[in-house]
């Protein structure tokens, strides 16, 4: 199976070994994004901001992609802090809908550059 790597400079630009998007077939693998801002990249201020630049940051790799968060399949959510997690829910309703995909929410200690949240997802064409 062939794969195709994805990017954009409408999210952040990778800041490590691994590609924004790869395609296998059907299936779109977005990488983590946290809530950097892609032309500074950096961290906008504030857990409310970061939900909604991860998610814009998600939105603009899957358009690049030629799909949208409505072809999600799973979302993987991480926080710093759980207590954040209805936060989460209220922004990731105005980016899907439904039938919601699947999910999990975890817990961790920390994140890349300091970061409250950081998401990924899986995509399916078709």
């Amino acid at each position: 199976m062939s794969r195709k790597i994805i990017s954009t400079s409408a999210a952040p630009a990778a800041i490590g070994t691994y590609s924004q998007a790869v395609q296998a077939g059907n299936t779109i693998y977005l990488s983590g994004q946290i809530g950097l801002d892609p032309a500074s990249m950096t961290m906008v201020d504030g857990i409310d901001a970061q939900i909604v630049r991860v998610f814009e940051n998600l939105k603009a790799v899957a358009a690049a992609a030629g799909v949208t968060l409505n072809d999600a399949v799973k979302f993987n959510i991480y926080l710093t802090d759980l207590a954040n997690f209805a936060k989460v829910n209220e922004t990731m309703a105005k980016y899907v809908s439904e039938p919601y995909p699947a999910r999990a929410a975890v817990g961790v200690k920390e994140l890349p550059r300091g970061a409250l949240v950081e998401a990924d997802a899986v995509l399916v064409l078709g």
